[in-house]
C-alpha cells in the first residue's frame, strides 16, 4: 500500500532530467538591471538625517567608541539581509551610514546611525526567489552525499508544479546559491524550503527562530505495529512533550499528540540534527516514516511528492 510518508528504495534516486519578513522576499522575481534612485533608509517616516541635522562625527572616533558593533551584524539584526549580503553590498558601496556611502568591510557603526539602502540593493534583494519542494525518500537536503542527489536537482521546469499560482517566470538563476533553510533527512519527506533569501532562511533556522514546524509522523512500539497508542506509556508521550535531552542540551517544549493509533503529531520550535527520531528512540518508539506539512504559516497542502512551486508574494512564514 502506498502512504503519504515514501519508503526507501533498493536503488539509489536518480535526479530527473533536463521561513515576518519584509515584503521584499516575497515580490515576484525579475530579470531586469538594478535600478538608480533614492537609498532605502532604516529611520521612520519624517526623521532627518543626522547628516541633515548635526556635524558628522568622525568615522575613526565612531570606530573606537564603545558599543559600536559591525555594520553587517547591524544590517542583519534590523532584518534588512543576511549577513553575507550586507558584506557584499558594503563592498559595491550599496550603504550608507549618516549619509556617508561606506565600501569597506568591518566597518563598525552605532545602533542608532540611520542606515540608508541604495535601490540596485533593492532591486538584487526583489530577485531573490523562495521555492517550496515536496522531497521525497532518496534525495538529500543539501550538497550530494554518499551518492545521492541533492533536492535542489528537483527543481527544474518540468518538476514544476501545474497548480504553482505565482507568477515567477523560471530562471536558471534562480538555482544559484539557492539553499535549504531546515533540513529534512534523507528518510523523511515532505515540505523543504530552499531560498536565495538570507532573510528567509534567518525566520526559519537562526538561533532566535520562532517558526513552528509540524510533522507527521509513523511509529511502532515494540513488537506493536498497529494500535500503538493503546500500548504507549502516558507518561512517555509526556517526556515527549517536555523533559528529553539531546546531547545534553534540554529540548524546548513541544507539541506531540496522537492523530491515530499509528501516527503522531509534532509541533516544533526547534530543529536539531535528526530531532525527532532521536526523541523517539528515546522513549522506545522507532520511526516507520516522517513527513514534514508545515512551517510556519506555510502548508505543503497539495503539492504533489517530488514536484516545487515558488513561495507566492502573497505568502509568508
Amino acid at each position: 500500500m502506498k502512504s503519504g510518508y515514501g519508503e526507501r528504495a533498493d536503488h539509489r534516486a536518480r535526479a530527473p532530467r533536463d521561513d515576518k519578513a519584509p515584503a521584499a522576499a516575497r515580490r515576484p522575481a525579475n530579470d531586469s538591471a538594478p535600478r538608480a534612485g533614492k537609498p532605502r533608509s532604516t529611520a521612520p517616516a519624517g526623521q532627518h538625517s543626522h547628516a541633515d541635522t548635526a556635524p558628522r562625527t568622525p568615522r575613526r572616533d565612531i570606530e573606537d567608541a564603545p558599543g559600536t558593533l559591525r555594520l553587517s551584524k547591524l544590517m542583519s539584526e534590523l532584518g534588512l539581509c543576511s549577513r553575507r549580503e550586507a558584506d557584499e553590498w558594503i563592498e559595491k558601496g550599496w550603504v550608507l551610514v549618516d549619509g556617508e556611502r561606506i565600501d569597506t568591510l568591518g566597518t563598525k557603526v552605532r545602533p542608532d546611525q540611520r542606515i540608508e539602502i541604495d535601490p540596485a540593493a533593492e532591486a538584487v534583494q526583489a530577485s531573490q526567489v523562495t521555492v517550496l519542494i515536496h522531497k521525497t525518500v532518496g534525495y538529500v537536503s543539501g550538497q550530494a552525499e554518499d551518492g545521492y542527489q541533492p533536492a535542489i536537482t528537483l527543481v527544474t521546469p518540468e518538476n514544476r508544479w501545474e497548480g504553482d499560482r505565482s507568477d515567477i517566470r523560471f530562471s536558471v538563476a534562480h538555482l544559484r546559491q539557492l539553499a535549504p533553510a531546515g533540513r529534512l533527512d534523507i528518510d523523511s519527506t515532505g515540505l523543504l524550503v530552499l531560498t536565495q533569501d538570507g532573510r528567509i532562511a534567518k525566520q526559519l533556522i537562526g538561533g532566535h527562530s520562532e517558526i513552528d514546524k509540524e510533522y507527521l509522523v509513523r511509529v511502532a512500539y515494540g513488537e506493536h505495529t498497529v494500535d500503538v497508542e493503546s500500548h504507549f506509556p502516558p507518561e512517555s508521550l509526556a517526556l515527549l512533550r517536555h523533559g528529553l535531552s539531546l546531547d545534553d542540551v534540554p529540548l524546548k517544549p513541544a507539541q506531540v499528540s496522537w492523530q491515530n493509533g499509528e501516527q503522531l503529531r509534532f509541533v516544533l520550535r526547534e530543529g536539531k540534527k535528526r530531532q525527532i527520531r532521536r526523541m523517539c528512540e528515546l522513549v522506545g518508539l522507532e520511526v516507520i516514516g516522517l513527513k514534514r506539512v508545515r512551517m510556519g504559516r506555510v502548508m505543503l497542502g497539495a503539492l504533489p511528492p517530488g514536484q516545487w512551486r515558488y513561495l507566492g508574494p502573497d505568502e509568508s512564514f
